[in-house]
């Protein structure tokens, strides 16, 4: 069960109180073993793109809800604030590291009423991992390994912080369930997501989701080779990710099918055209909406210095 806020979400105004200190103590744990983790593997760590001509077009997603998209001019061409490095990461890992992570802030203007849902933001940051010739399974086991031992170093070594915000931490089995979304869809109809959230006890993960044209789609079977990964206590989905498209003509026929406009993501189909474009696969992990989880706070601004609720714009 989720604790009721204690805090001002709106701004800030007044120093820290113990609560809002353990929370970054608990998310700085988290980080810290995550980032270890992924270094001990052999991950190249690089830096995040704010502004780009190309971002993730995040459609056709079921759950697209974006308010506005946030375009300027610089240097007389228009570019957009990062929606996720999707794009970047494919490039990425073709031309350069064929392993690496990211930790990517994203900007999505959600609609004001997902203010009232306690999970959603419109700045938050994902902890993105791509990796070359990799399939859904190797995702899931990294992401499986970093997820328990951030929450088993947290429970260990950060005792009087978990107390202080009442949170029973219970650590994961591994590895996690999966289900296709067609059972949960004939199981809870099309509120699939939200339901299943409130339902599980342990994180599990959906595979087989329509999506963008950068996800792989099996042809002939119509199945999806993508994923989220969705928390229990109702916090819902922080990770998606997929085995990823490569091939230029597949790419092609999936946005023209999707409506997308091929003018923004010249440079991702000159390198599918040319074979250049490597097989991969990666996932995001939302670090907010998982140190929500953590922590069990009420509404996922909670651990953020500067709240990003949806509908509200702080002073500072």
């Amino acid at each position: 069960m989720r604790k009721a806020a204690s805090i001002n979400l709106t701004s800030l105004k007044e120093p820290m109180d113990e609560r809002k200190l353990a929370i970054f103590r608990i998310q700085t744990k988290i980080l810290d073993v995550m980032v270890r983790r992924l270094l001990d593997k052999g991950f190249y760590w690089i830096l995040p793109v704010i502004l780009s001509k190309s971002t993730d077009p995040l459609w056709p997603d079921p759950d697209f809800s974006i308010e506005k998209r946030i375009e300027v001019e610089i240097y007389g061409e228009k570019v957009r604030a990062m929606q996720s490095m999707i794009v970047h990461k494919r490039v990425l890992v073709s031309l350069g590291p064929e392993k690496f992570f990211i930790l990517s802030p994203n900007i999505r203007i959600e609609r004001r009423e997902r203010a009232k849902t306690g999970k959603h933001l419109y700045e938050f940051t994902q902890l993105e991992i791509e990796i070359a010739h990799a399939k859904m399974k190797d995702v899931f086991s990294i992401f499986e390994e970093i997820i328990v031992e951030s929450m088993k170093s947290v429970r260990k070594d950060l005792r009087k912080e978990l107390e202080l915000l009442e949170r029973d931490l219970k650590i994961p089995k591994t590895p996690f369930k999966v289900y296709k979304r067609g059972e949960l869809e004939e199981k809870y109809g099309d509120r699939w997501k939200t339901d299943i959230a409130s339902y599980i006890d342990e994180p599990v993960w959906i595979t087989d989701i329509p999506r963008e044209f950068y996800d792989y789609e099996d042809e002939e079977t119509g199945e999806w080779r993508n994923f989220d990964l969705i928390l229990p206590e109702g916090f819902g989905e922080v990770i998606s990710g997929a085995e990823r498209e490569y091939e230029y003509e597949k790419i092609v026929r999936k946005m023209e099918r999707d409506g997308v406009d091929k003018s923004q993501y010249k440079l991702l189909l000159e390198l599918a055209r040319e074979g250049k474009l490597k097989p991969s696969a990666g996932a995001g992990l939302g670090i907010e909406r998982f140190v929500a989880y953590v922590t069990g706070v009420k509404h996922v601004a909670e651990v953020q210095p500067f709240p990003r609720i949806p509908g509200i714009v702080p002073e500072i």
